[in-house]
């Protein structure tokens, strides 16, 4: 074989070698670069934290009790009474990474005080500055957090169009407010999934409420995810990614995702009680489940699930 042979041999192999390398890179899944949430230096809501929550419009006491129990199951002491795994308290656990990576004290929640304005005292159609005029008067002492939960027949400014519920602030009070609607007549589909079939997209069968209440195991899911963001951004200079505007905050960051395999239209691997067929990931006090929202890990960088 001559010289000119060899060579041009030689060229072919190296031409197959580049093929296969670039066939590789083309066929392998893209890897999206790690983001991360970054810390702003902001104040955070640590320690004991009282909640003060404002009912507004009818809600029954078994409604209430939904809530209720949620927020106390947020407590670890609470949870290990029950010692049932995955837990609310576990979902709970990755918030408190944040807390320690920002040198702050452990965030516990103490249920403080309820109201209720049974009578619409403010109508039926608020505005966002109702809203935080209304958390204002049920919280007018510094510090602490408000919940605003308005019952199926109040309509929101902004809800369904834009948002299922949103967290504010007081900057002079230093205290921060929570609101979130009960969607079940107004827009399940956007705000109550993966309970009722979704607005758009693939329409798969709606999963079974674990709590049996459409409504507000919908509310449950927008309140852990707005309580998160709240805890770990509460003034706009805390956790987030993205514009101090329109901020990707601590469950933000992995929308839809409840268990692992999640992907659009299908909210993941969930636990499923056997006795009502209810979708769940953790459990609560008073023999409570919930489905809880994913949680940006900052440890791995990745949306964490407890199941």
């Amino acid at each position: 074989m001559g010289f000119s042979q060899i060579t041009l041999l030689l060229l072919v192999q190296l031409s197959l070698i580049n093929l296969c390398l670039g066939t590789r890179k083309l066929n392998s899944l893209y890897q999206p670069p790690p983001m991360s949430l970054t810390y702003h230096k902001g104040d955070l809501l640590e320690g004991n934290l009282p909640i003060s929550i404002l009912w507004y419009g009818d809600f029954s006491p078994a409604q209430k009790s939904i809530v209720s129990d949620f927020l106390l199951s947020l407590n670890q002491q609470n949870q290990q009474q029950q010692k049932q795994n995955p837990s609310v308290s576990n979902w709970w656990n990755t918030i408190q990474i944040y807390m320690k990576k920002a040198g702050k004290k452990q965030t516990n929640v103490v249920v403080a005080n309820q109201v209720s304005d049974n009578n619409y005292s403010i109508g039926k159609k608020l505005t966002k500055s109702q809203i935080s005029e209304l958390a204002h008067v049920a919280n007018s002492k510094p510090g602490g957090l408000t919940l605003v939960l308005t019952a199926q027949d109040v309509a929101v400014e902004g809800f369904c169009m834009s948002n299922c519920g949103f967290h504010g602030s007081d900057t002079k009070l230093k205290s921060a407010f929570i609101w979130v609607g009960n969607s079940v007549t107004q827009c399940p589909g956007q705000c109550a999934w993966p309970f009722h079939k979704p607005i758009y997209g693939p329409q798969t069968t709606p999963l079974g409420a674990p709590n049996g209440d459409v409504g507000l195991d919908g509310m449950i899911v927008n309140l852990a995810s707005l309580l998160a963001g709240t805890v770990t951004n509460p003034f706009g200079n805390g956790y987030f990614i993205g514009s101090a505007g329109a901020p990707l905050e601590a469950a933000s960051a992995c929308p839809g995702v409840y268990g692992k395999g999640a992907y659009p239209g299908y909210a993941g691997e969930l636990l499923v009680d056997s006795v009502t067929g209810a979708s769940y990931n953790g459990f609560g006090v008073s023999g409570r489940k919930y489905l809880l929202p994913a949680l940006f890990d900052p440890n791995t960088s990745q949306c964490s699930t407890i199941v």
